[in-house]
């Protein structure tokens, strides 16, 4: 399996899947990077990996329908089978999900459909699992579409909301889960343990 990842700033969960596939614990080649952000330290992991990068935003060309059909003529001309969202901060575009045949995965950190959509991302989605007085919360793993946090959920994780956490002990935890959550749930696609929906 050819994967690409999508990262707006760090992508941990992209270079954890990175260091899964070079030691043998996924069997996928991961192939290239794409980020909006030109100052996205993905960058810096993803060249010492040897993965080709690439930074595609509006800005540099021009419009949103430009950006989209320039991804996924990327995604095409290096064969990609599936992608890995990584903190992409982008809505991604009808021509890019075609070009892998929607199979662009997302990692949103709380419990979909709870606490998703535009705006909720990082800090203030779990401000407000906090403020709702939720027990749990956790990683979830869906199928991009073209609305936020819309798709099909492939997998989610549950962890538990302690009464004494603040907004950043729960931020912590969820994110000290994402990475190994991510990779077992990839193998989990590539071994036929999960089927996606077509």
């Amino acid at each position: 399996m050819r994967l690409a990842f999508f990262a707006s700033y760090n992508g941990s969960s992209a270079k954890a899947i990175t260091a899964a596939c070079k030691d043998g614990q996924l069997d996928a080649e991961p192939t290239l990077l794409i980020s909006n952000n030109p100052s996205c330290a993905a960058f810096d992991w993803a060249k010492e990996a040897k993965i080709k990068t690439y930074c595609l935003n509006e800005k540099n060309l021009g419009s949103a329908e430009t950006l989209d059909l320039e991804i996924a003529n990327i995604l095409r001309d290096h064969e990609i089978d599936m992608v890995a969202c990584s903190g992409y901060m982008k809505l991604i575009g009808p021509q890019t999900i075609r070009a892998v045949n929607g199979k662009i995965l997302n990692i949103h950190p709380a419990l979909l459909p709870k606490y998703g959509g535009k705006g909720m991302y990082g800090r203030y989605v779990h401000e407000a699992v906090k403020a709702s007085g939720e027990t749990i919360t956790g990683p979830t793993i869906h199928l991009v579409n073209e609305v936020y946090d819309d798709g099909d959920i492939i997998a989610q994780l549950e962890l538990p909301v302690r009464e004494t956490d603040s907004a950043e002990d729960i931020e912590a935890r969820v994110k000290a889960a994402e990475p190994d959550f991510y990779i077992e749930t990839l193998s989990r696609i590539i071994n036929g343990k999960i089927t996606l929906p077509l």
